[in-house]
């Protein structure tokens, strides 16, 4: 969800509670957003939780994550895809990848704290590596 969004419909459920049962009402609005703002820690923490337990930047198929990747996906999803960390490839735009036993990798790139270009690469018995598949937004 966009954070201009939540946050508006927050102060929308202040405003409702507040006009319609007064501070108790402004209680109950309060209430329901840190219980949806515990909702998304808990997702946050047991994603990484996860995601701890795994090698950083393996995969059991780079193959299947490259076919499972959307244009837009955060890298929370990804990590929640992927049951793993990513090795960090370069800052500037966000770079990361993941790479499985047959040596096959997937390079992600993200701009805005958004997927905006994904590539497939293999790398051949030879040891050059073979560009397969490039995908963008």
């Amino acid at each position: 969800m966009n954070p201009v969004v939540g946050w508006s419909l927050a102060a929308a459920a202040l405003f409702a509670g507040w006009q319609g049962y007064g501070w108790q009402g402004l209680v109950f609005s309060a209430t329901l957003i840190v219980f949806w703002l515990v909702l998304h820690f808990n997702r946050a923490l047991r994603v990484m939780k996860n995601a701890a337990s795994a090698p950083v930047g393996h995969v059991q198929s780079a193959v299947m994550l490259h076919s499972r990747l959307q244009p837009r996906l955060t890298l929370m999803q990804v990590v929640a895809l992927t049951h793993s960390l990513g090795r960090k490839l370069g800052a500037e735009p966000e770079t990361w990848a993941w790479s499985d036993a047959g040596g096959a990798t997937v390079t992600l790139m993200f701009t805005g704290g958004k997927l905006e270009r994904w590539a497939l690469s293999r790398t051949e018995p030879g040891g050059a590596p073979d560009r397969l598949l490039e995908s963008t937004d």
